[in-house]
This record gives structure tokens, C-alpha cells and sequence, in this order.
């Protein structure tokens, strides 16, 4: 197994602008410790593909772990070649001088287990059979992804998080570490997020997952091997996911009822298509090129699953009692998937548990979306609250 030093100086940063982490090589590592799931099954060994921007302190008080949502990655800053059209996923938010400051934090991102960028997953080998693992990979939860996030945390010797962020999905593993690990973190910063799914968005997922499994390409789960990819399939859950993930006023604003092709002239025999059908196709055509389906089954299982306050009898305040971390929440007003009233839930459970906590609800029109895009007030409060925490690892090191 890689030493911390090792694993530290895994991946690369060459900075080619003054906002921007620069140029970032990810890395991988295997871990042959065998892996206990919530689910009662095992693996024995699994790879994560993770990169990390910034510099470690001397203290080790400085790192912060992002958590990714349902279609992230490990990718979160930063390029992978000067041409790269785009950066990383959050690279609004980490960067020198950004919210999750790199000049101030070691920051480190990775693909969770089951993701199908790199980490071990459905789409990866399965050593008992020599096959695509397919619909054969284990179930996974939250928790699972929270303990192969430690033993990352262990190889690059982190004993203690400054902050464990992550929005949506990433939020509700950032709970699940405030619980499992109560002294391995000082501060989560939960953003657009929810102690468990409402009924509505598990049932959205179900049809985004019968999209998928009804496309006759989906063989079962087993495509790989049949040599087919149920292209359409995915593209449609895309697009229903997608459209969750937006507000009528983000959509009527960009798009409106504005035509890209055809017209209502009488007479003209021409099919009318709006600007927002074609928008949403080629959402789920790119999608359906670099996502595999059966990570987006499985990710969206586990959210349905999660459930932060099941094994306290459905008490959060109960849940809430372990933790021993500060708490940002951070909702949005136009995100009906995970709205604010979710987040205001997660503070009211905070507070009566005598759990410190600070919460923001940020004016935005871009409905759930809007934690991944720029935002003034979206960045003050975020910016400010990290300068805090920022501020407390220097006091470690001193």
C-alpha cells in the first residue's frame, strides 16, 4: 500500500491561470483491505480514482473532502489538458481565492465507489467471474461510501477533516460522516440536501430508472457483454432528471416558448420544434456517452435508500445527538427537489440536538442547479464560512 507521502504527491497541479487549481493529473489507488457492506456482502478489494488540489499543512487541519452528487466525479477542479473546453464540476467554488480556497486548503475529490469514472463499479471487472460485474455489483448506501472515503482519508494521513462538503447526494454523505465518524471531521457544510428522499423524487427516479431498463438494448443489466449500451434509455432518464433538476422560471427564462426550428404559419406542413426539446436531447445524448446505466441505477437506489434517521427510530434529533461538528446548510428557494423546507428540517434537528449551526437560503431562479453555479450571495456565505474554518486550521498548526 502507498505511504501518505506517496499518496500526497500523487496528483499534480500546474497552474495556468490565477483562479484556477491549473492543470490536474488524477490518480488511483487499490485497496486489497476487504470492504464490509451495509447490504451484508463484501468486497475484497476496489480501486478509487480521487485528485486533490492544494497543499497539505503541517498540522494536517487544512483538508477538505468534496462529496460528489449522482452524475459527479472525482473531477471537481481544474483541467485535465490546457485544451479542455471545460473545468471541473465545482470549479466555481475551488480555486485560490474561491469559496473552498486552495491557497488555504489541501481539498480532495474523488469518484465513489460504484461511480463509473475510474473507482471500481458495475462497468469494472469482477475478479470471480472475469465479466463486467454488471448488475451483479453489490447494492450500495451512503455508509459504504463514507468508509472507502476514510480509508482514502487514512492513506494520505488525514486524521481530521477541517469540512466535509458535498450538495444534494454529496450533502447527505456529508450528514452520514458527521455520524459515523463524529471525531474525524470539525465542520459539514450541507448544501441543497435532505435527510431523506420526499415520495415525488423517489418516484421520479423510478421512471428514470424504468426508462433505462426498458430499452431493449439494457439486456438485463448485461449489455456490456452483448456489446450494446441502452443509449436511449439513459437518455431519456437524463432528461427527466434534468428537468427536476431546473424551475419553470430558470427554463422560461433561458428558453421560454422560443422555436428552433418550423413555424405555426397556416399552411406550412413544417414540425415544430421549441428550443428547450432540443436542449434536452442533446442533455441526454452527451449523458448517455460517458455515464453507464447501471451506476445510474445504483446511485439513484441509494438515494431512495438513504434515510438519516431510520436506525434512531425516526428521530433526527437522536441521529443528530452524535455529532460533534459545526454545521453550514445551505438551501435554495426555486430548488423543488430538495427544497428549502428540507434544509430547514436538517437546522431544526441540529438545533434541538444542541448541534451548532448556521443556515443560508439564497435567492436563485436556476432551481436545484443552482449549488453547482455562480451565485454572489450563493459565494459570500459560502466564502465567508470557509474563511472561518480556514481560519480555525491555521490555529491547529499554531
Amino acid at each position: 500500500m502507498s505511504t501518505p507521502a506517496a499518496a500526497l504527491a500523487a496528483t499534480e497541479t500546474v497552474s495556468v491561470d490565477p483562479d484556477s487549481v491549473g492543470i490536474v493529473v488524477p490518480r488511483s489507488h487499490t485497496f486489497v483491505e476487504p470492504l464490509e457492506l451495509a447490504c451484508g456482502r463484501t468486497l475484497q478489494d476496489y480501486r478509487l480514482v480521487y485528485e486533490t488540489y492544494g497543499e497539505l499543512n503541517a498540522a494536517r487541519s487544512n483538508a477538505v473532502l468534496i462529496c460528489h452528487a449522482l452524475s459527479g466525479h472525482h473531477h471537481a477542479a481544474g483541467r485535465h489538458r490546457p485544451e479542455d473546453k471545460r473545468p471541473g464540476w465545482w470549479d466555481h467554488y475551488i480555486g485560490p481565492g474561491k469559496p473552498i480556497d486552495t491557497d488555504k486548503f489541501f481539498v480532495v475529490s474523488l469518484n465513489n465507489l460504484g461511480g463509473c469514472h475510474g473507482s471500481t463499479g458495475p462497468a469494472s471487472i469482477n475478479p470471480a467471474t472475469g465479466r463486467p460485474w454488471g448488475p451483479d455489483f453489490p447494492p450500495l448506501r451512503a455508509r459504504d461510501w463514507v468508509h472507502s472515503q476514510a480509508r482514502l482519508a487514512d492513506l494520505l494521513g488525514i486524521e481530521q477533516w477541517a469540512a466535509v462538503v458535498g450538495g444534494s447526494l454529496g450533502g447527505m454523505q456529508a450528514m452520514r460522516w458527521a455520524l459515523e465518524y463524529p471525531q474525524r471531521l470539525r465542520h459539514c457544510v450541507v448544501i441543497a440536501s435532505a435527510m431523506k428522499l420526499s415520495a415525488q423524487n423517489i418516484a421520479f427516479n423510478e421512471t428514470a430508472r424504468q426508462a433505462i431498463t426498458s430499452d431493449p438494448d439494457f439486456c438485463g443489466g448485461r449489455y456490456l457483454e452483448e456489446n450494446k449500451l441502452p443509449r436511449r434509455g439513459l437518455a431519456v432518464a437524463r432528461m427527466i432528471g434534468h428537468i427536476t433538476y431546473l424551475s419553470d422560471d430558470g427554463l422560461g427564462k433561458k428558453f421560454g416558448r422560443e422555436l428552433r426550428s418550423g413555424t405555426f404559419d397556416r399552411g406550412v406542413e413544417e414540425q415544430v420544434e421549441f428550443q428547450v426539446q432540443s436542449y434536452l436531447r442533446h442533455q441526454g445524448d452527451s449523458f448517455s456517452s460517458s455515464f453507464d446505466p447501471n451506476t445510474y441505477i445504483l446511485m439513484t437506489r441509494a438515494l431512495d435508500y438513504f434515510d438519516l434517521a431510520r436506525e434512531y427510530g425516526d428521530d433526527p434529533v437522536a441521529a443528530f445527538s452524535h455529532a460533534q461538528c459545526k454545521f453550514l446548510l445551505i438551501s435554495f428557494t426555486s430548488d423543488w427537489r430538495f427544497a428549502p423546507e428540507r434544509s430547514r428540517e436538517i437546522a431544526d434537528a441540529l438545533i434541538h440536538a444542541n448541534v451548532p449551526v448556521s443556515y443560508a437560503e439564497i435567492d436563485s431562479a436556476m432551481g436545484h442547479d443552482a449549488f453547482l453555479l455562480p451565485n454572489e450571495r450563493y459565494q459570500r456565505v459560502f466564502g465567508a464560512y470557509m474563511n472561518g474554518v480556514a481560519a480555525e486550521a491555521v490555529r491547529e498548526v499554531n
